[in-house]
């Protein structure tokens, strides 16, 4: 899907709270390891779609307390890999802690499901039908994240849901380079059309005023809901808290490069690197319940 190995994913990182560390970990490397089964590798689409099958039986008798077993690796989606042999690294300690954190399997199958329609590779005819795949491509995720720290309101999980689908979106932006030679497109074909930009433009990375602007105004979208769900980040609590707000600047610093850029990223894409760290930083200590996500552009 739009993100590559879940790179938008927090690990466990050293602002994650230990205890929270081993199911965040069995998360990311459910998710991980179906992203490549769906999207790594040469095999075709009915192979993929069949391990993916397989990959939800698993997820089925990991959430029933059924684990497999044997010494199969989850370093590469091998799809001739016996069935019994697959993926006892990421389903055992995934069902080990499904049992203790009481996991909502309807968002790990969530997840599953876009797997399957990043397979099948479908159009984009509208807004409407990019944010439905969101909600099963990456809003689960935070979903799952609120749900370790036993946060369920409703505005809790209206923001979470509006963070993630900005970093989705931001990586659809970011990646036009990458995913339109490889037909993948997440563009909106009403939002291509109002602009006069057609889709083998966006395949073929043809640069243009028109695709710029394009380009621009996905990414306000991007950033409207970014900045709507960035209060989130001051409700969780502690260190998880501070990496949420690392997250948002994060997912904000790459529409100020796509901006500085001029939106050309059809032709090139924009990465984060140790430079970004400190603005990132000045940001995630200057937000506040009146304005959670200082706009792209301030100082520093």
């Amino acid at each position: 899907m739009g993100v590559g190995h879940y790179e938008n994913f927090p690990v466990a990182s050293v602002l994650c709270p230990p205890g929270l560390r081993p199911p965040i970990v069995a998360i990311y490397r459910f998710a991980r390891v179906a992203d490549d089964i769906a999207d790594e590798g040469d095999a075709s689409a009915a192979a993929r779609l069949e391990a993916l099958a397989d990959y939800r039986a698993a997820l089925v008798r990991a959430l029933g307390g059924v684990a497999p077993s044997g010494a199969a690796s989850t370093a590469s989606p091998d799809l001739l890999q016996p069935k019994s042999m697959r993926w006892p690294a990421v389903f055992e300690p995934l069902a080990r802690e499904a049992a203790a954190f009481r996991l909502p399997g309807e968002l790990l199958h969530a997840l599953l499901d876009a797997f399957e329609q990043d397979v099948r590779n479908p159009p984009y005819p509208d807004r409407e039908a990019l944010l439905d795949y969101c909600r099963r491509s990456a809003n689960p995720v935070g979903r799952l994240l609120l749900h370790l720290h036993h946060i369920a309101d409703a505005t809790s999980l209206a923001r979470s849901d509006a963070i993630c689908t900005a970093l989705q979106l931001i990586n659809f932006w970011q990646d036009l380079s990458v995913d339109g030679p490889r037909g993948r497109l997440y563009v909106p074909h009403t939002d291509a059309a109002r602009h006069g930009v057609s889709l083998a433009e966006l395949r073929e990375r043809r640069d243009s005023p028109r695709a710029r602007a394009l380009v621009r105004e996905l990414c306000d979208w991007a950033g409207a809901l970014m900045r709507r769900g960035a209060p989130l980040a001051l409700r969780v609590p502690g260190r998880a808290g501070w990496e949420l707000r690392l997250v948002v600047q994060g997912g904000l610093r790459i529409l100020d490069k796509l901006a500085r850029i001029d939106h050309a990223s059809l032709g090139q894409r924009p990465r984060l690197g140790a430079p970004d760290l400190p603005p990132m930083l000045w940001r995630a200590f200057a937000m506040t319940d009146a304005a959670a996500a200082p706009v792209p552009g301030a100082a520093p």
